[in-house]
C-alpha cells in the first residue's frame, strides 16, 4: 500500500500541475470559456487510463506457473524502465515542461484541439500510473492494498494541487521531486529484483551459486509483521533473497541514482521557465503562469 500511495502522490501532483498550468494560463489570457474543454480533456484521459487497467487487470488475474512468471517478470521489469525514463526524464525537462504546455495551448485554436492537449498531458501520467501499480500488485502487495494506497495518494495529491492554485499553501516542488524519485528509483529497484527473481523461475533455473539465498532472516520484524510488509511493498525486501536477486537490485540501483543525484550542467541558453526549482511556486495570480511554473 505505500508503493502504490507514493505512486499515485507523485503522478497525481504532476496530473495536478499540468491542470494548473493548463487553467491558469487560459484564465490569464482571457480564454475563460474554453475551460469545460480541458476538463473534458481530463476528464476522459482519466476514464481510459481507468478502462485500460481493469482490462490489463482482468487479463492477468489469476495466471499460474509459467503465464504468471512470464506476466508478472514483464509488469515488473517494464514498470521499472518506464518508471526510470520518467524520474530522468522529468530531472533534465522540468524547467521547460510549462512553457510546452503553454505553447501547446496557443496551437490549439479549437476547444477540441485543447481537450486534446489536456487529454494528452493527462493520460501519459495516467497509464505510467496504472502500469505503476500493476507493477506494485505483483511485487507482494495485494489488490485491495494497492487500490487503497492509490486512492489515498490521489486524495492527497488533488488537495494538495489545489491548495497550490489557490495560493494556500506553498511547497517546494524541488525538493518534493528529488527526494519521491530517490523512492521511487529504490522502489523500480525492487521491481528489477522482482523481475529476475520471475524469470529466473521461468526459465527453470533452481540451483547454483547465484540461486542461494544472500542472506537468511527467519525471525523478528524483517522475517514478518508490518515491517516486513511495508519494506516488501515499497522497496522489494525479502528475508531470502536469491543472490541473483540482490546482485540485479543493486546493478540497477547504483548507476540510476548516480544519474539522478548527480549535479545538472550548467545550461548554455537560459530556461523557458525563469524561476529556479528550488523556489517555492505558488500556481495562482502572484507569480505569473505564462512566466514561471516550474516542476521538477
Amino acid at each position: 500500500m505505500s508503493a502504490a500511495f507514493l505512486i499515485t502522490l507523485r503522478e497525481g501532483l504532476e496530473i495536478a500541475i499540468v491542470l494548473a498550468i493548463l487553467v491558469g494560463y487560459l484564465v490569464k489570457t482571457n480564454r475563460r470559456d474554453q475551460l469545460r474543454a480541458v476538463w473534458l480533456g481530463a476528464g476522459v484521459a482519466v476514464v481510459v487510463c481507468l478502462i485500460a487497467g481493469l482490462i490489463v487487470n482482468a487479463l492477468t488475474d489469476g495466471l499460474t506457473g509459467k503465464a504468471e512468471q512470464a506476466v508478472e517478470g514483464t509488469l515488473a521489469l517494464s514498470a521499472a524502465l518506464v518508471l526510470t525514463y520518467m524520474i530522468l526524464w522529468m530531472r533534465r525537462n522540468a524547467r521547460s515542461m510549462g512553457g510546452h504546455l503553454r505553447s501547446q495551448v496557443d496551437g490549439a485554436q479549437t476547444a477540441g484541439a485543447l481537450a486534446v492537449v489536456a487529454f494528452v498531458g493527462v493520460a501519459r501520467e495516467g497509464f505510467e500510473t496504472v502500469l505503476f501499480l500493476l507493477g506494485a500488485e505483483t511485487g507482494g502487495s495485494s489488490g485491495a492494498q494497492v487500490v487503497l494506497g492509490g486512492l489515498l495518494g490521489l486524495t492527497v495529491s488533488a488537495v494538495v494541487g489545489v491548495l497550490i492554485y489557490l495560493g494556500g499553501a506553498r511547497i517546494n516542488l524541488q525538493k518534493f521531486f528529488r527526494y519521491t524519485g530517490i523512492v521511487l528509483i529504490l522502489f523500480a529497484a525492487g521491481l528489477v529484483g522482482k523481475a529476475v527473481h520471475e524469470f529466473r523461475e521461468l526459465l527453470g533455473f533452481e540451483n547454483g551459486w547465484l540461486i542461494d539465498p544472500m542472506w537468511t532472516v527467519t525471525s523478528g520484524v524483517f522475517a514478518s509483521g508490518a515491517v516486513h510488509d511495508f519494506l516488501k511493498g515499497l522497496f522489494g525486501w525479502s528475508p531470502s533473497p536469491e543472490r541473483i536477486r540482490v546482485i540485479a537490485y543493486f546493478a540497477y540501483a547504483v548507476p540510476v541514482m548516480w544519474l539522478f543525484l548527480r549535479p545538472a550542467p550548467a545550461p548554455t541558453t537560459p530556461p523557458v521557465d525563469t524561476v529556479p526549482l528550488n523556489d517555492t511556486v505558488p500556481l495562482n495570480d502572484t507569480v505569473p503562469l505564462n512566466d514561471t511554473v516550474a516542476t521538477g
